[in-house]
């Protein structure tokens, strides 16, 4: 097998730490996780850590990083090959019951933001990947729209913002309750563009179907 270069070594080295960094974190939490113990848990030494990364605070927003991208083609994946849109809001429902509200990962969202709060630069970074997600989210409703010939009630940027807002907001409260049913989110989206639920009825309109 022919030897890694130094950068392909070192990107490697840079993926192990956050593969078990994101385990531990999940696991046991932000606090009572230690670089030492990431290093230690990954076969690497502590400068190892340190010469990827300057802090944890760093290496928790690899991990974000890595866990969105990974939900990200989860939902990309789920909802390829459908041409409807309620067949496309059937298997984001379906994703967003197996993941809207796990424990570990709103706990981790939650504990990192909230050690974020005094510190400007960090509340900087968490803003700039929740401005990414938000125009993610606004590429997916533009593009879902012109697709399927729906016209959207409110600029996508404001759905976008309205949509993550609600899903970060369910996200704790199915963490808490998880009898908390997701088809909230996905109701939501049918009553933003005049689709009728999956009763038959016009999500938030007492008329029912003919």
């Amino acid at each position: 097998m022919p030897r890694l270069s130094r950068a392909e070594s070192q990107a490697r080295t840079r993926e192990q730490l956050v593969a078990t960094a994101k385990e531990l974190f999940l696991r046991d939490g932000y606090g009572p996780t230690s670089l030492e113990r990431v290093a230690d848990a990954a076969g690497y030494s502590k400068g190892a850590v340190y010469s990827n990364f300057r802090n944890k605070n760093e290496l928790c927003l690899a991990v974000l990083d890595a866990i969105h991208a990974e939900q990200t083609a989860r939902i990309v994946e789920v909802i390829s090959g459908t041409r409807t849109l309620e067949e496309r809001l059937t298997k984001f429902e379906e994703w967003a019951e197996r993941h809207i509200g796990d424990q570990a990962w709103t706990a981790l969202e939650v504990e990192f933001a909230v050690n974020a709060r005094r510190d400007e630069r960090l509340c900087a970074e968490l803003a700039s990947r929740d401005k990414v997600i938000r125009d993610l989210i606004a590429s997916l409703v533009t593009a879902n729209g012109e697709e399927l010939g729906i016209e959207v009630p409110m600029p996508a940027g404001d759905i976008a913002t309205a949509l993550l807002s609600l899903g970060i907001g369910l996200g704790i409260q199915r963490a808490i309750d998880p009898t908390i049913s997701a088809s909230v989110l996905t109701d939501v989206i049918r009553l933003v563009v005049g689709q009728r639920s999956a009763t038959g009825s016009t999500t938030g309109s007492t008329t029912t179907p003919t």
